[in-house]
């Protein structure tokens, strides 16, 4: 029986697994080795698959949302992330090189245009590469929206978050003296960049713990403990992206530059109780995205793997193929 039995569990809207046709680690530059994938159709509808963190990785599951008889599906790994090498790789690692890593791979497998799938960090590559190369984008869905503002990053790690979960944010604070508590992030950062690995694992695991904790609308405030490898390259990605504002030129750049991509359509896939990305992120960027749908799914929360939230990309993605094939 369900633990919820008012909801399917995540994987019954999903496709059956698949396999991918073609698998490959491409040379983008500075060192780095981007690991890419395809599976499904060889020559149908292409979708680039943008996943989360920075530092989640992308996985099998991910292929999952796509009709593989209609679709072209493609992940990657960005740099320093799963399969990509230098693993947990920091350098020469901004949003700008992911883009144009993204471009390469378009160019490497020969796909003029493509759909852009993405959520949460994921959303906000997929937003930034769409107004650098509108032209390549055929549509997007995008779910559990960060615009890599600072009013964001200070709700979950400045206190906001902490409210709704006083125990759990006292955990993840209580690593840190009270004089630098004013500064998560860069206190994070002084300590996943010690040198120290011991000291980098015991503050990764206690940093990805934090973010896990609430990515369900169902958690209970405890999250299990990662593995120590992937909780430091996790942490660490995702802090150096954090404390750098997303490598933006300025504070509120996505929601400034959603002229370039008004014409472009869109869904947007919202949980109305995501702890970790506020749907008023979602909100902004529908009223000032007149070609875009967003879903707000009640009792949901930010994890991709939510019923709710797994339904409606399915539903949008079955939707898109019913529009495109004949």
């Amino acid at each position: 029986m369900d633990r919820y039995p008012d909801q399917k569990r995540a994987v019954h809207y999903l496709y059956p697994p698949v396999e991918p046709f073609d698998q490959r680690l491409i040379d983008a530059g500075q060192g780095h080795r981007i690991y890419a994938e395809q599976s499904g159709n060889p020559n149908g509808i292409p979708v680039i698959v943008c996943h989360g963190g920075p530092g989640g990785g992308s996985s099998p599951a991910m292929r999952r949302y796509f009709d593989p008889d209609v679709y072209r599906i493609i992940l990657f790994d960005q740099r320093g992330c799963g399969r990509s090498r230098p693993y947990a790789s920091c350098e020469d690692n901004t949003t700008w090189h992911l883009v144009a890593d993204m471009e390469l791979i378009r160019r490497q497998i020969g796909i003029e245009s493509w759909i852009l799938f993405g959520g949460s960090w994921g959303a906000t590559l997929a937003l930034i590469y769409a107004q650098t190369h509108p032209d390549r984008v055929q549509q997007m869905i995008l779910r559990g929206v960060f615009l890599m503002t600072k009013a964001e990053l200070d709700w979950f790690y400045g206190g906001g978050a902490g409210k709704f979960w006083p125990e759990t944010w006292a955990k993840f604070v209580s690593l840190i003296p009270d004089g630098e508590r004013n500064d998560m992030i860069g206190a994070y950062h002084k300590r996943l960049f010690s040198g120290n690995l011991d000291e980098e694992v015991r503050y990764g695991r206690a940093w990805s713990s934090w973010e896990n904790a609430l990515a369900s609308v169902h958690s209970n405030g405890q999250s299990g403990e990662s593995p120590g490898d992937y909780a430091r390259a996790f942490a660490r990605l995702e802090n150096h992206y954090f404390r750098n504002g997303g490598f933006l030129d300025y504070d509120g750049q996505i929601l400034a530059n959603m002229g370039r991509i008004s014409h472009i359509p869109g869904v947007i896939v919202q949980g109305r109780y995501d702890m970790i990305c506020p749907p008023s992120s979602a909100w902004r960027l529908n009223e000032l995205w007149p070609n875009a749908e967003l879903k707000m799914v009640r009792n949901a929360g930010h994890a991709l793997s939510e019923p709710g939230i797994s339904a409606e990309l399915v539903r949008a993605m079955d939707r898109i193929a019913g529009e495109l094939v004949p």
